[in-house]
Parts: structure tokens; C-alpha cells; sequence
């Protein structure tokens, strides 16, 4: 099972971190404990209007190379910048968007990345891609 980890600015994103956590009988990591030693599920927030916060930004910098999936929340008010961070993620590190979250998720949030996790587990790493090299789009249902 992928480790998770997020970073969460207004508790939405701890709050569906830990549930889903809990859900999987894992732990989950924060972005400001100590680093990752191996692949993770990123789970975060979109900031402003639509940028990647810099607190995840220097987990990436130093431990993107680990990174097989992106999850990120925002708000439907956003319009196109809904938790756009997900999209600038999953293009600079070529992984793909598991989810979209408006604000802290719901529970069919939770099922979609619980089986995103399970194919995955399921599947050899690398997750795969498309024959372009792009991450192949994640269909949750």
C-alpha cells in the first residue's frame, strides 16, 4: 500500500486524509514530518487561484521522485482553477489526478481513492502510461 501523504490548510484535506486513513488501517504522514523513504500518494489543497502550496512544493523538490499519484481539494467556486493543483502536479511529476475534491471530499471520494489504491497496489509500479509517456487519465467507476 502507498504511503499517504498530505498537507492540509484548513483541516479538509487532514480531516479526508485521516478518514481514509483509518479506512485503510494506515497511517498518514504530513507533509512537515520527516520525508518519505518510499512511493506515496500525495494528498493537498489548491492555493489562491490555482497554485501548488509551497509547503508541498518542497516536499516535491526533494521527494517527487516518489510520488505516483496526486489528490488535491478546492472549491467548485474556483470554476476552472478547482483544485488545479492536482493538474500542475500530476504534469510536472507525470503521475496521475486520482481525485478532485470540493472542499473536504465525500465519502464516494473516499471509495474512488480507495480503489485507485487497491489497483495500484495491484499493478507493477510504474503505474502505467499512455504509449506518449503521459499519465494514463484514472477512471474511478
Amino acid at each position: 500500500m502507498l504511503r499517504l501523504v498530505y498537507d492540509s490548510l484548513t483541516g479538509n484535506v487532514r480531516h479526508f486524509a485521516e478518514t481514509l486513513a483509518a479506512e485503510l488501517h494506515v497511517s498518514p504522514m504530513r507533509v512537515q514530518d520527516p520525508a518519505p523513504t518510499d512511493a506515496y500518494l500525495l494528498l493537498t489543497y489548491t492555493f489562491g487561484s490555482g497554485e501548488v502550496p509551497a509547503s508541498t512544493r518542497r516536499l516535491l523538490t526533494t521527494h517527487g521522485h516518489l510520488l505516483r499519484g496526486v489528490v488535491a481539494s478546492g472549491s467548485y467556486h474556483w470554476g476552472h482553477n478547482f483544485a488545479r493543483a492536482a493538474d500542475v502536479i500530476a504534469a510536472e511529476y507525470r503521475v496521475p489526478v486520482v481525485a478532485k475534491l470540493n472542499k473536504g471530499g465525500t465519502a464516494a471520494d473516499r471509495a474512488a481513492v480507495r480503489r485507485w489504491l487497491l489497483h495500484y497496489a495491484e499493478s507493477a509500479p510504474p503505474f502505467p502510461t499512455s504509449c506518449t509517456g503521459e499519465p494514463t487519465p484514472w477512471n474511478a467507476g
